[in-house]
């Protein structure tokens, strides 16, 4: 993806200060408690592009607290925007690299994972670049709880291929899996399509969707 860099987007995110998390490793272990203020689940969306799945699946659970993790403000100022009209309170917005995951939240703070049409990374060198890859994979262990699960799409085959094969080599469940979810009526039930995803829908392009626990 091309980022397109917008100048005013790191002072859009300070005066956002109800909607943002600065220095975010200073609430590791307590962000239920002292951001948001109550002792609901926690639940990550890694890499939030515009927002519109994240904001969709706070709004339809305001029992749930939510964090989109974005690594550049550029990327995650549109989310931001979406989130300051909506006024959600169960939705913060983070710019960090998913590499410090580990540093962010405490072992077991987190109770889901979304992972919504990663960046594929499509070179074999780049391969641990992957968010589905074996770089990542011990984070994601550390701060699941035990009941925790990875919600995965993508449109990309074989990034999905190579995510399914670096789960079942590292010891985790494939719980549901499906390389066409809009064939399967029973997964597509709940499902909220990320801006991503309805575009390859109406350009008829399958889409790969997996449900991961430890």
């Amino acid at each position: 993806m091309r980022l397109r860099n917008k100048p005013w987007a790191n002072d859009y995110f300070l005066e956002q200060k109800e909607y943002t998390v600065r220095n975010s490793t200073k609430y590791r272990g307590k962000w239920a408690k002292k951001v948001f203020k109550n002792n609901n689940p926690v639940n990550i969306e890694i890499g939030c592009g515009k927002g519109g799945f994240i904001l969709a699946l706070a709004k339809n659970n305001p029992d749930q607290n939510y964090l989109a993790i974005e690594k550049f403000p550029s990327v995650a100022v549109i989310a931001l925007k979406k989130l300051v009209n909506e006024k959600l309170s169960n939705l913060k917005i983070i710019t960090d690299d998913a590499k410090i995951l580990s540093e962010i939240f405490a072992p077991e703070e987190i109770s889901n994972i979304y992972l919504n049409f990663s960046d594929p990374w499509p070179k074999k060198r780049h391969a641990k670049r992957r968010l589905t890859s074996k770089t990542f994979l011990p984070l994601y262990d550390e701060i699941l709880n035990n009941d925790g699960r990875i919600y995965f799409k993508t449109d990309n085959d074989d990034l999905f291929a190579f995510s399914i094969a670096e789960f079942e080599d590292s010891n985790w469940t494939i719980v549901k899996q499906t390389t066409d979810l809009y064939a399967n009526p029973n997964l597509l039930k709940n499902n909220i399509a990320t801006e991503y995803e309805q575009r390859f829908v109406e350009m008829r392009k399958n889409i790969n969707y997996a449900e991961i626990k430890k």
